[in-house]
């Protein structure tokens, strides 16, 4: 069963929707965005919401130190590095680490396998000139079928959205995805309409493939 991650989370009323809908993470971005939180609002949204939903905290080439400040402040689960940062960024923040990458070409995947035994996940994502995340743009799947290759758990982010999520999971069954701009009405704002459709696309894909593996029961002569 593909995990579901909603990004970019700024408001309690979201979160709750989000969690109510079946998501298994939600993340909270602290680098500069239109979705940036302040470690005080996303420390009010994590201490009420349940905690068996994994938080994430989103960074771009921020310090180690305080990243540490504001995972603990915040009681978060993970950490999502956005940025360029270096394999020994992740190492020394490991062992809950999930390192993103933006895709541009298969040369793109080319370092993936030095952060194999330093991170949790990798995620990728569509790249645009200019911004870390958030582009609202997909990019090839077939090289996302080739960073599964590496054997690290991949989640695919970038465009993602009611219209394509269930080719998304056809194409390259990831372990995980993360939506953000798909289920908004603004950035950093979650349009509950929108998520409630994209979530029952992903349940109702799920159904059909239950159905699919389903073993057949000769009757009985």
């Amino acid at each position: 069963m593909v995990q579901v991650k909603i990004c970019g989370i700024t408001r309690m009323a979201d979160a709750e929707a989000a969690v109510d809908l079946g998501a298994d993470a939600l993340g909270f971005v602290f680098a500069n965005s239109p979705r940036q939180v302040t470690p005080q609002k996303a420390r009010d949204i994590t201490r009420r919401i349940s905690p068996f939903v994994k938080t994430v905290g989103v960074f771009v080439n921020e310090q180690s130190a305080k990243i540490r400040e504001i995972t603990n402040f915040c009681g978060l689960d993970l950490i999502q590095l956005h940025g360029n940062e270096p394999v020994s960024v992740c190492s020394d923040l490991a062992p809950r680490v999930i390192k993103a990458f933006r895709v541009q070409g298969e040369k793109s995947l080319l370092e993936i396998t030095d952060f194999k035994d330093h991170v949790r996940a990798i995620l990728l994502d569509a790249y645009q000139k200019g911004l870390n995340g958030g582009t609202g743009k997909t990019f090839d799947w077939r090289l996302a079928l080739k960073a599964k290759e590496t054997g690290i758990p991949m989640v695919l982010s970038g465009g993602l959205g009611s219209d394509n999520i269930a080719e998304a999971l056809e194409r390259v069954a990831p372990f995980a995805i993360d939506v953000s701009s798909g289920i908004e009405k603004e950035p950093g704002i979650k349009d509950h309409g929108r998520m409630r459709i994209f979530m029952e696309k992903i349940k109702n894909y799920e159904r059909k493939g239950t159905a699919r593996r389903a073993p057949t029961i000769s009757p009985e002569v």
